[in-house]
């Protein structure tokens, strides 16, 4: 329930009609929802064979790249919204990325788990790196390339000349303003180049 409320809120962060870019597609879920209910055109972008099968079946246009190549592909400012829902952590060159999102969209919209959430910090201090909904994996085979906080991705967005329009942390399908860093487990910002 609260990953479809998740999805409802992220939504909202995208103005109808927009032309998306979604980096990391996934199945194609997510775009396919922004088609249907908010009358969004655009593209999705995997690696995975399964899940660019997966948005075809969906209905989702989708172009088969691996991210660390680079968005060479797409001219400058060629959709309004370029999204990185819970692909952040996963990329290699993750500044160079956030450039590019920037580059190609009017906005960019990036979501990723929050490592600073404060049950990840008590087993942290317990000694175990922490297995949670949101960090499903052991340390030993996670697919994410990298951990990151709330506040680790505020000084990113200064350091790669993003202006942060709207930030906020989601817990359980709830939308976390105060203290975002400590008290929710996935962090999300709306940005555009400065």
């Amino acid at each position: 329930m609260s990953e479809r409320r998740d999805l409802e809120i992220l939504a909202e962060l995208v103005p109808a009609g927009s032309r998306v870019l979604d980096l990391g597609c996934g199945s194609g879920e997510f775009l396919a929802h922004l088609k249907r209910h908010k009358g969004c055109s655009g593209y999705g972008v995997e690696i995975a064979d399964a899940d660019v099968l997966g948005c075809v079946q969906r209905g989702v246009d989708v172009i088969q790249l691996n991210l660390e190549e680079g968005l060479a592909l797409f001219e400058d400012r060629s959709f309004d919204v370029v999204l990185q829902i819970d692909t952040l952590q996963h990329l290699r060159n993750t500044e160079r990325m956030l450039r590019e999102t920037a580059r190609v969209g009017r906005i960019g919209i990036v979501s990723f788990p929050n490592f600073a959430h404060w049950p990840n910090r008590l087993r942290v201090v317990g000694g175990r790196m922490p297995v949670t909904r949101t960090l499903p994996y052991q340390w030993y085979d996670t697919p994410n390339i990298r951990v990151g906080t709330f506040a680790d991705f505020e000084v990113l967005a200064r350091k790669t000349g993003l202006a942060v329009s709207d930030s906020f942390g989601l817990q359980g399908g709830r939308v976390v303003r105060r203290w975002p860093n400590l008290l929710a487990s996935v962090a999300v910002f709306k940005f555009e180049r400065e």
